[in-house]
């Protein structure tokens, strides 16, 4: 790695999909603070398109396909992470849903589930911990959602994978913490105004009304903000809503 680079410093970010969505709104803020943002997903079209519209706003960015629910894939990725600079942030916002009644959801839904949003964060959280905990610094934020603090039909397999990533969070807060490195739980709670639910149920979109459904921007703001809290009064975990959404 060459000097310029050394002196870099990296935000990761994995599960970035459309550039309406969350993850890319997540790489923009971060990049616009002056971080050189590596956006992760398997749609290598998307992350380019994510690339383009950051460094046509001045900042850097980097496309780093990857499924992060195959082992080697991650740690290639975070080996490259490793070449492009200092990683000093890392975003876990992958995640895959599937909405079944219990008795009709298969073994294999329900595994495919989990790989993606249970294990695909632990292999995004522990490779990209040995980085941080080796410069003692940095942020590790994981994204969530209602189904990490509860269960409801139909989304047995939804609920399962995201109290499991959860509970993966709160292990690494407790484990890494105290060595330098905050990890950070944020639990969405709402739907997120970004190009997934407007091609999906566009009828809920109109029926949310202004500020009825969470802005990528403005979620983004928050994991910046969890990024920038000093040592002695880090956040576990927040809960984030529209004003109006029922809880």
């Amino acid at each position: 790695m060459t000097d310029s680079k050394q002196h870099e410093e990296v935000v990761w970010v994995a599960g970035v999909g459309a550039k309406a969505g969350l993850g890319a709104a997540v790489a923009r803020r971060f990049a616009r603070a002056g971080l050189t943002a590596v956006v992760t997903g398997r749609t290598a079209a998307n992350l380019e398109q994510v690339v383009e519209d950051i460094r046509a706003a001045g900042g850097k960015a980097h496309a780093l396909p990857t499924d992060v629910s195959q082992e080697a894939e991650v740690v290639r990725a975070a080996a490259r992470i490793a070449q492009l600079g200092q990683l000093r942030a890392a975003v876990f916002n992958a995640g895959s849903m599937v909405a079944v009644p219990s008795l009709e959801l298969s073994g294999s839904d329900f595994e495919q589930t989990l790989r993606i949003n249970t294990l695909g964060g632990f292999l995004f959280g522990r490779e990209a911990l040995r980085i941080l905990v080796a410069a003692q610094q940095g942020t590790l934020i994981f994204t969530g959602a209602t189904g990490s603090l509860r269960g409801k039909p139909p989304f047995a397999a939804f609920a399962a994978a995201k109290a499991g990533l959860r509970s993966v969070s709160q292990t690494f807060a407790r484990e890494f913490g105290p060595k330098g490195v905050h990890v950070a739980h944020v639990v969405i709670d709402g739907g997120i105004d970004g190009e997934r639910l407007r091609s999906r149920a566009p009828e809920r979109v109109a029926k949310a009304g202004p500020d009825g459904l969470l802005q990528p921007d403005a979620i983004a703001e928050v994991y910046y903000q969890l990024h920038l809290q000093q040592r002695s009064a880090w956040a576990l975990e927040l809960d984030l809503r529209p004003f109006k959404e029922p809880f």
